[in-house]
């Protein structure tokens, strides 16, 4: 199964996640703290923010959708945010590790 760690503030959790399973959604449904989601995945809200820190293959290039997102987030965007609802286990990696930001909101 694909695997996903993250690294909070204080704590770092990894998640197995299903195949096609966005960053996002496991988080979510992991009760892992620092992602909220608001939208539900549809890159629209910049709520799902992280900082990739490693990644066992390359990861898909930034849509437009995803990079207009990224200009709006609450904490700083940096070289390596992304959105965690436009990464899925399987299909764009099978094992990663992201770092949540300070804020999402």
């Amino acid at each position: 199964m694909p695997k996903i760690t993250y690294i909070g503030l204080d704590d770092s959790v990894e998640v197995e996640a299903t195949e096609g399973q966005s960053i996002m959604r496991a988080a979510v449904l992991n009760g892992i703290g620092g992602i909220v989601g608001e939208c539900g995945g549809q890159a629209m809200c910049a709520t799902c923010h992280v900082f990739v820190e490693g990644a066992d293959c390359e990861l898909p290039d930034i849509e437009d959708d995803e990079a207009e997102m990224l200009e709006c987030t609450a904490d700083e965007r940096r070289s390596n945010s992304r959105l965690g609802c436009q990464l899925s286990a399987g299909s764009h990696f099978s094992e990663i590790i992201v770092r949540l930001p300070q804020r999402q909101v």
